[in-house]
């Protein structure tokens, strides 16, 4: 198999999410291994082409905000760092079409390329579509998280998605809890399922000593939104004003949540600089200054930004969701903090007579740090560095390369 073709589908852009920095990753670790690539992925029309790994290997986009799509590239999430359009809405003539667009163009690639294998994204609407399209080769899909989300979200899409996705050769997952609800919500039995987890570049992030704990530099990388627990933080940080920190933001978003975030943000005056979208060498740059990473979120499949902030020096604060005790739990409270979530109203908001107690828990957290730092500001905790070694990029590609395997000798059965 070392001459295989993996053909990747993404149906979102690329460079601006944490699947699209998963599908980079995998697509550089194939190289590594000589194995020829090809990708398709969904983009708005007229978008400049960053230069990164993905744009420098052989692949082709569907173009959406254009003639035969004319709507924004539907998000995985409700709100994600660009425009988006929800999938809960993409019915009647616009699914038609969406379908449409991404047939024409994987049945124009694919007698051009011919794949061994294909590996696409989001255990979703496109993975069912390309299982349809494509019975007879195998086909791995990677669950992210937020395609469970629109399962739950899009019951007129359910039918079509669960009829295809129970047809995959194999299924990769970030968890294994994550595992179990695949397994509960589609119907698919545990043995197709393989929790491989996601990964970060070790040449980018790396620790170097951290300076002196003065001013506590906190980090939050991701998305501008309610989801993330960004409101919530900004809040948190209010009700501790007073103490030693600076904020760093890096990250985007749209619509009235962004605006909500950036309004919260600037009521904090020049105690938080907003760095906006970053390149993953400057995202290393902030995490290597950082003495603190907060992600606060409500709703996640596994950020890749924690794998990425912990192999940086950074101690973590984050919430206690499905699956982070299984990756996280071990590591010193003082390196990793996992907080303990209330019940929520749904799926990534909390009851607003819990909010009060939330901004109370996080801020304390934020103290205990803030303490540690400056009583150390670099860690000591061989849990933290197992974790990191666990979980880097070619040790990620060397698990799914595993599934590869297993997924064409099923195929051949």
């Amino acid at each position: 198999m070392s001459h295989l073709k993996i053909l990747h589908v993404i149906g979102q852009r690329p460079e601006m999410t944490g699947s699209g920095v998963y599908l980079e990753s995998i697509i550089r670790e194939s190289k590594k291994h000589n194995l020829s690539t090809y990708w398709v992925a969904g983009v708005p029309a007229g978008r400049n082409v960053p230069s990164s790994d993905i744009h420098q290997t052989q692949g082709s986009y569907v173009y959406f905000n254009s003639d035969l799509l004319d709507f924004s590239v539907p998000g995985m999430s409700d709100v994600m760092p660009y425009k988006s359009s929800l999938f809960k809405e993409l019915k009647g003539k616009r699914l038609s079409a969406y379908k449409a667009a991404f047939t024409h163009e994987l049945q124009k690639v694919f007698p051009r390329f011919s794949p061994d294998i294909i590996h696409t994204n989001h255990l979703f609407l496109l993975s069912a579509l390309v299982r349809k399209l494509f019975p007879n080769i195998p086909v791995v899909a990677t669950c992210h998280g937020t395609d469970l989300r629109q399962y739950n979200n899009c019951p007129h899409l359910r039918r079509f998605v669960k009829r295809y996705c129970t047809k995959l050769e194999k299924i990769i997952a970030l968890t294994t809890d994550q595992k179990k609800d695949i397994s509960h919500l589609y119907g698919i039995t545990p043995n197709k399922i393989a929790v491989i987890g996601g990964g970060y570049d070790e040449t980018i992030f790396t620790r170097v000593p951290k300076s002196p704990a003065g001013t506590v530099q906190i980090l939050y990388a991701g998305k501008y939104n309610r989801s993330k627990g960004v409101i919530w933080l900004l809040k948190s940080l209010m009700k501790i004003n007073h103490h030693d920190w600076h904020l760093h933001m890096a990250g985007s978003g749209s619509g009235p949540e962004y605006d909500h975030c950036i309004k919260l943000a600037e009521k904090l005056g020049p105690k938080v600089t907003n760095h906006g979208y970053v390149s993953h060498h400057m995202l290393a740059e902030l995490m290597q200054k950082s003495h603190v990473q907060v992600l606060p979120s409500f709703f996640e499949g596994l950020p890749l930004v924690l794998f990425e902030g912990l192999a940086s020096g950074c101690r973590i604060i984050t919430t206690r969701l499905t699956g982070f005790s299984e990756i996280f739990g071990q590591a010193k409270k003082d390196t990793i903090d996992l907080i303990r979530l209330p019940r929520l109203e749904t799926l990534d908001k909390p009851y607003q007579k819990d909010e009060t107690h939330l901004e109370y828990v996080l801020s304390k957290s934020i103290l205990n740090m803030i303490a540690a730092a400056k009583n150390n500001p670099d860690f000591d905790d061989p849990q933290a560095e197992k974790i990191t070694s666990h979980y880097t990029w070619a040790r990620v590609f060397e698990r799914t390369f595993s599934v590869y395997k297993d997924a064409i000798r099923q195929q051949l059965k």
